[in-house]
């Protein structure tokens, strides 16, 4: 790996770091930034995984005190999300590669389009949020469906922040930024358990995983403390944009 090459598998790891605290779909910059370096769709994905697990973990550090009080029920929720995760790995190890290649551009097209219409789902969730509200309705549905995430995250971890947050915003009654910090734990455990994972029985590229690791743990910082200041559009928009050259590259040279 060239200098350059590390600087900016740092900098995407940095960046990821950021947005997955704040919004989710940090691995929309990484992904397309490791196969334009010339790694694997499956390569990208693991070294991904386990590189951005310690952002995920500082994010969710960083929303603590969001998180006060939500121990056991965040317990709760982090059972289906290892077992979901555990069932994406068996997936994408199971299945052969040519599937995942086949399958990564349209999960990437679905996650793109979920950061598009995440603003809307936002504002459609605050208008009809009660004060007040406990969040413990519908809890058989929320656990199912925090299980389905973790499948997805476990094969292909982008946008499984912003599905979280879509979900849990329209079936529970808590505040937006507990919400936010249940996320974080909740990526944070599908991304060590698949982690765990991959370091044993899958390719794994560990000069990356170093480089999103430093990366990501400052960006998880980062977002956590100066996260809802950043211009939301912004960063939106860099993640539908690289998101879409990915969809382009993945499609061109496969």
């Amino acid at each position: 790996m060239e200098w350059w090459e590390a600087l900016v598998v740092f900098l995407a790891g940095m960046w990821a770091g950021t947005i997955n605290t704040v919004v989710g779909s940090g691995t929309l910059v990484t992904f397309p930034v490791l196969v334009a370096l010339g790694y694997s769709p499956v390569t990208a994905t693991t070294s991904n995984a386990i590189g951005l697990a310690p952002g995920t973990i500082s994010g969710a550090i960083g929303y603590r005190h969001e998180l006060t009080g939500q121990g056991r029920r965040v317990a709760r929720y982090a059972v289906p999300s290892a077992l979901g995760a555990v069932c994406g790995t068996v997936l994408l190890l199971s299945l052969p590669p040519n599937a995942f290649e086949t399958v990564v551009p349209v999960l990437v097209g679905l996650a793109v389009v979920l950061v598009i219409v995440q603003p809307r789902v936002s504002a459609w969730v605050a208008r009809r949020r009660e004060p007040g509200g406990d969040g413990g309705s519908h809890g058989g549905l929320v656990l199912f469906l925090i299980f389905l995430v973790g499948i997805y995250g476990g094969y292909f971890t982008a946008a499984q922040g912003v599905m979280l947050m879509a979900f849990m915003g329209m079936l529970l009654t808590d505040p937006l930024q507990r919400l936010n910090g249940i996320k974080n734990v909740l990526s944070a455990v599908v991304n060590v358990v698949a982690g765990i994972v991959y370091a044993f029985i899958a390719p794994v590229s560990w000069p990356v995983v170093a480089l999103l690791a430093v990366g990501s743990t400052l960006g998880g910082q980062i977002g956590a403390k100066i996260g809802r200041r950043l211009p939301a559009p912004v960063l939106r928009g860099v993640i539908v944009v690289v998101g879409i050259a990915a969809i382009v590259q993945l499609v061109v040279n496969g």
